[in-house]
């Protein structure tokens, strides 16, 4: 058996309002990334990891040809029709990227939900715009981050991330020739928009990775020579950048946890410059968007924590109307314009909901929306998202699925309630979601409250006796929704007999903007222990026992892993760790480090004391005690901006000191990705089955149980 590393000790005191902290690993950071011993550490984790998994070397290759095999290898998803092209993304067998494609639309005919793209011999031919296999050659790591096309169809903008550090050089190229139009734009973010047919508006970070400041560009010029048009210096605050669906304006919004404002641009105007949309006032968000002679914007306060939707004639922003109060039970998240139509993308009960309301003749006056039509989706828990539709027509097209249900992208005729199915991802090797069964329950948390979870599991495998296994994920965090949607690869361990949860915990925002501020600062905690009720509610229900539930989480999810391992070890089998923040309280006391500024108003600010002690009482790292811990299985990447690769380093150094049993701890860094692993779409493939494999051996369930 091979022997773990054991990384070498450099005390390192780290003294806060008289508080001290001895960190023996801080020299495990390194920003430059380059350090010999630092890198030799990282690469002996690694090689440690590979000896300890050799035995099931063989699994996690079945594992890997099973999730593959599912995978259609060579497909298109569902055209979108833009103006006179059909555009959309082609896969290729045994290519890890996509093509970015287009064929001319073949008549003049109004968009309905029934148009569908011409193919064969007689159809217009299809032209590759760009091809990311290509582009992708040569490069460890490759990933676009934004594909804008101009509004006269001819050049195409692109943002391309080399490393997976996130900062991206934005290229223009010729439509049809893909020849270069002027140099590329270097250092900046994936949000770029057109403004007209020769401008581009884009946003560009400070030295902590902040978005913080906007810039126009004029093709052909240097981008030396690019005006700013606004610097966000407060640095709390980070830079946002959105079309309208109608095109004509694009809005920036500046914003931080809990306060955002906004700018405008009309694009048809010759001099280009921002407008105020929204004041700045400390507790509003703002978000908008734009039809006819109005802006829509959804307004959120502490006192419409759960969001209004209002409208401003475009000459007087100050001069506002209610279309839709503010209501305890639902949330708007999103609308999206039209034409004639407004789609409003809503929550209620912890459930997504779309409703489609008419809108009067542009030019009438706008008052309360009235009789709305909701769209049925059939699957107890289910995931619902917006797509890109024409403003022009009275097409809504959405994306849905859930655990049992492939994506499908859906038209929706908002004139008539009729839905068409656009495309269903084709889900190979035997695939039946009959024979799969999925579930919404409630947990009672340890203060009453009722914590939804969305359970999938295969019904001729499950007892429900406690006997199966389970892995049960959470996040948690920054008001994001982890809604139940389809993931090919869970199937490898839903047919091995496992029982696959998401425990919907405070922080996240399923159930409303309350729920997300009940898990954040200083009721941080309650993530950690909505999780653990849930956990103990599954055993007592006899969905699972200690001795077979795994969990899972990743980023801010990671976090929630290490917190309920210090506080509830005895609980869980095994646990894997994916990219975790878990030095929070040294992380959060750095300013030079990238997010932490526009981090204090979701964990605290640790130069203040209040916060300082609370977070320092679930911190991973500075929890970690001598005691017993399940199989623990922690990764990170070495370019990852958003979780520095040193905190799981760390915390796996500190546990591999200090944890009292002979149970797996394993460590595995990319060395050549960045927060979302490898780029390519077969690779990213690799990490589930590795996972899978991980957890089946610290299972004991090492043999296959069930024939795929």
């Amino acid at each position: 058996m091979a022997a773990p590393p054991v990384a070498k000790k450099v005390p390192r005191e780290l003294v806060d309002h008289g508080d001290i902290r001895v960190d023996n690993y801080y020299w495990l950071r390194d920003d430059s990334r380059s350090d010999l011993d630092v890198l030799a550490h990282l690469r002996a984790e690694n090689d440690y990891t590979a000896a300890v998994m050799s035995d099931v070397k063989q699994l996690e290759d079945e594992i890997y040809a099973e999730i593959r095999g599912r995978i259609k290898e060579d497909d298109i998803d569902a055209p979108l029709r833009k103006g006179h092209y059909y555009y959309y993304e082609r896969t290729l067998t045994g290519k890890e990227y996509a093509q970015h494609c287009r064929r001319r639309v073949p008549t003049d005919a109004p968009i309905t939900v029934h148009d569908v793209m011409p193919t064969g011999p007689d159809a217009p031919d299809e032209h590759i715009i760009l091809d990311e296999n290509v582009k992708a050659e040569g490069h460890d790591y490759y990933s676009i981050g934004a594909f804008r096309i101009s509004p006269n169809n001819k050049l195409v903008a692109y943002a391309e991330d080399t490393k997976g550090d996130e900062i991206y050089t934005v290229y223009v190229i010729d439509a049809e020739s893909g020849e270069y139009v002027g140099q590329p734009l270097k250092g900046i973010t994936s949000d770029i928009e057109w403004a007209g047919d020769d401008h581009l508006v884009y946003i560009t970070m400070d030295s902590i990775l902040r978005p913080d400041k906007v810039w126009l560009h004029k093709l052909g010029s240097d981008q030396s020579s690019d005006a700013c048009l606004y610097h966000e210096k407060d640095d709390t605050f980070s830079l946002g950048l959105q079309a309208s669906e109608s095109k004509k304006y694009l809005f920036l919004q500046s914003g931080s946890k809990n306060t955002s404002f906004l700018f405008y641009l009309d694009t048809s105007k010759q001099n280009k410059e921002l407008a105020v949309l929204t004041p700045r006032v400390y507790g509003i968000d703002t978000k908008a968007s734009h039809r006819g002679n109005h802006f829509f914007i959804t307004r959120r306060s502490d006192e419409f924590y759960n969001s209004e939707l209002v409208a401003c004639p475009l000459d007087d922003v100050a001069e506002t109307t209610v279309l839709l109060p503010h209501r305890e039970s639902v949330k708007i998240q999103e609308v999206q314009l039209f034409d004639n139509h407004i789609a409003v993308y809503e929550r209620e009960n912890g459930l997504p909901k779309v409703t489609v309301y008419r809108l009067p003749a542009i030019g009438e006056s706008i008052g309360q929306l009235q009789g709305g039509r909701t769209i049925d989706f059939i699957d107890p828990t289910y995931a619902v998202d917006p797509e890109e539709s024409q403003f022009h027509s009275s097409v809504l097209r959405f994306h849905y699925s859930s655990m049992r249900t492939p994506p499908s992208v859906y038209d929706y005729d908002m004139d008539s309630g009729v839905s068409v199915l656009k495309k269903i991802k084709p889900v190979l090797g035997g695939f039946d979601a009959s024979n799969y069964v999925t579930e919404r329950k409630w947990a009672a948390a340890t203060d009453g409250t009722q914590i939804p979870m969305s359970i999938l599991y295969r019904k001729d495998l499950v007892k429900l006796d406690g006997s199966d296994p389970m892995l049960l994920y959470g996040y948690g965090s920054y008001e994001i929704c982890i809604d139940p949607s389809f993931r090919g690869s869970r199937l490898s361990l839903v047919d091995r007999g496992f029982i696959y949860v998401i425990a919907h915990i405070r922080g996240g925002g399923e159930m409303g903007r309350k729920w997300y501020e009940d898990g954040k600062l200083l009721k941080k905690k309650n993530t950690f222990t909505d999780f653990i009720d849930c956990a103990e509610h599954l055993i007592k229900n006899k969905y699972c026992s200690k001795e077979k539930l795994c969990i899972n989480g990743r980023s801010a999810g990671g976090l929630l892993m290490g917190a309920v391992l210090n506080m509830r070890p005895d609980l869980f089998k095994a646990a894997v760790a994916g990219v975790p923040f878990v030095d929070v309280v040294t992380t959060m006391l750095d300013p030079t480090i990238p997010l932490t500024t526009a981090e204090w108003e979701e964990w605290g600010d640790p130069r203040k004391e209040k916060y300082y002690y609370y977070m320092k009482s679930y911190s991973p790292v500075d929890n970690v005690a001598a005691q017993e811990y399940p199989n623990i299985l922690v990764t990170a990447g070495l370019n990852d901006p958003r979780v520095m690769y040193s905190e799981p380093a760390k915390y796996v150094a500190k546990l591999r000191e200090l944890k009292t049993e002979g149970n797996l701890l394993l460590f595995k860094c990319e060395l050549g990705a960045g927060h979302f692993s490898k780029s390519g779409r077969f690779e990213k493939l690799q990490e589930d089955a590795f996972t899978y494999a991980f957890i089946l051996k610290a299972l004991g369930m090492t043999p296959k149980l069930a024939s795929l």
